[in-house]
């Protein structure tokens, strides 16, 4: 996803994952398989089948610790701020961990031209032999949004493609 935010420092973008479902509806589905599941072990275990239930305890472990995995995964930002002589990228989960300093005038935009046609391309932003990539949690739509913005912004956002690898 690609906001624009209003900062002082010049424009600025938030780039995030989509997100499909907050964390109270993600609480609010295992809640449900919860109680489905603990219905359907009762009843196995009122006609015998108890090893049933601890099984039923792991699934429902596995499936909180995914859906606590994802929604984690899913709190990624990247803020893209552009002034006047430098592009600034700050990256982190809940608060600021990485952040980048690069002077617009020499920084290239590489985009990696995916090999199949429902993979989104991978930004890269590169000075001095140091590549970082760009929002590589976005879509296919944000990512052409955020490089028509690029572009308007003033950067050739070149094409490349990767060396083929092997499938292993």
């Amino acid at each position: 996803m690609v906001e624009q935010l209003s900062r002082r420092e010049g424009d600025c973008f938030l780039l995030t994952p989509n997100r499909s479902m907050s964390w109270k509806g993600n609480i609010r589905i295992w809640l449900a398989a919860f109680i489905l599941s603990m219905l359907i072990s009762t009843g196995m275990l009122l006609v015998g089948a108890w090893p049933v239930l601890p099984f039923a305890g792991l699934e429902l472990t596995a499936l909180a610790a995914g859906f606590y995995y994802t929604s984690r995964k899913c709190q990624k930002r990247e803020v893209l701020t552009f002034s006047q002589e430098l592009i600034r990228l700050e990256k982190g989960l809940t608060h600021k961990e990485k952040e980048w300093e690069l002077p617009r005038q020499y920084t290239r935009v590489w985009q990696d031209v995916p090999r199949h046609p429902w993979t989104p391309p991978k930004l890269h932003l590169q000075f001095r032999g140091e590549e970082i990539s760009l929002a590589p949690f976005l879509n296919i739509d944000d990512t052409e949004e955020l490089v028509a913005i690029l572009e308007k912004k003033g950067l050739r956002v070149e094409k490349r493609r990767r060396p083929e690898k092997l499938w292993f």
